[in-house]
């Protein structure tokens, strides 16, 4: 293709930009779409468990560092549980 040769001669700034100039509208498009009702049901009871028991609930810092490290998040009220 003619046109993708010349693409790949631009400098990589110009064809960082080009690049995210054609995947912005597909993200938003893909991001913007409203949830479906399995999801909005999902969050719905994990709200309602929450508050239930708040205490099951672990902070928002010790989640991205266990999902950063890798582990499998545990719950503080799972942990309670099993003593």
């Amino acid at each position: 293709m003619i046109v993708l040769d010349e693409l790949k001669k631009l400098p990589i700034k110009e064809r960082k930009q080009i690049v995210e100039e054609l995947t912005r509208p597909i993200y938003e498009e893909e991001h913007d779409s409203e949830e479906s009702p399995e999801l909005v049901e999902e969050l719905q009871a994990r709200y309602a468990s929450y508050l239930a028991d708040p205490s099951s609930a672990i902070p928002w810092e010790a989640a991205l560092a266990q999902i950063r490290t890798g582990r499998e998040l545990a719950f503080a009220g799972s942990a309670r549980s099993a003593n």
